[in-house]
């Protein structure tokens, strides 16, 4: 009978600041549930509009593109501060990560501050017929995962700037960006949907 084998891993590091690292690809798993339900609002936008003649339903005024891409400025900005934060909690980089979060937190914050202003314009609320339900429940998801993912990088902050952090909390610095980077990514296509989706779909 042969001796079971036996792996020694006693030289492994117990966290790994990396995109191999477990955490790491629970959050990227994480952020294909949340594409595939956003995917999924998407695709019930494009059934109803094409199962009527007249969108969005008389009475409801188009939602301006100027805002809303004005906002894509910082928006897409902060991806650095995001990336540089990650950058420097590989190095250990005290100062980079908080350069780089804050980065984040404030070009987040005004793209949030944006679109609470293009929000109140709208003049139509979710329970005003299906169209304004799609549209309040995207904008909606999609704010609500900002303003979470932008609370979770405060709290990194304030845990670096206090200087009581180690490795597991650099691994977090690391992990948020994916999160961040998905946000920004996903709304792209939900903004060309949402602003231009109308337009170029001949609305009336």
């Amino acid at each position: 009978m042969s001796e079971p084998r036996v792996l020694d891993v006693s030289g492994l590091l117990p966290y790994r600041i990396s995109n191999k690292s477990p955490l790491w690809l629970g959050q990227l798993l994480m952020c294909v549930i949340e594409g595939s339900l956003l995917c999924l609002l998407i695709a019930t936008y494009f059934y109803v509009r094409l199962s009527v003649d007249v969108w969005p339903p008389p009475g409801v005024r188009l939602p301006s593109v100027m805002l809303p891409t004005v906002a894509l400025i910082p928006l897409l900005a902060s991806c650095i501060g995001s990336y540089l934060a990650s950058e420097a909690a590989k190095r250990d980089d005290r100062r980079g990560m908080l350069v780089g979060m804050i980065s984040n937190l404030v070009l987040g914050g005004i793209f949030l501050a944006l679109r609470g202003i293009e929000w109140r314009g709208l003049n139509f609320t979710w329970s005003s017929d299906i169209h304004g339900s799609i549209v309040w429940t995207i904008l909606f998801l999609h704010t609500y995962d900002m303003v979470a993912d932008l609370l979770f990088t405060l709290v990194l902050i304030i845990i670096v700037a206090s200087g009581h952090y180690g490795q597991k909390q650099r691994l977090g610095v690391h992990v948020d960006t994916v999160a961040w980077y998905f946000l920004v990514l996903i709304w792209l296509p939900l903004y060309g949907v949402l602003y231009w989706g109308p337009r170029a779909l001949g609305a009336k």
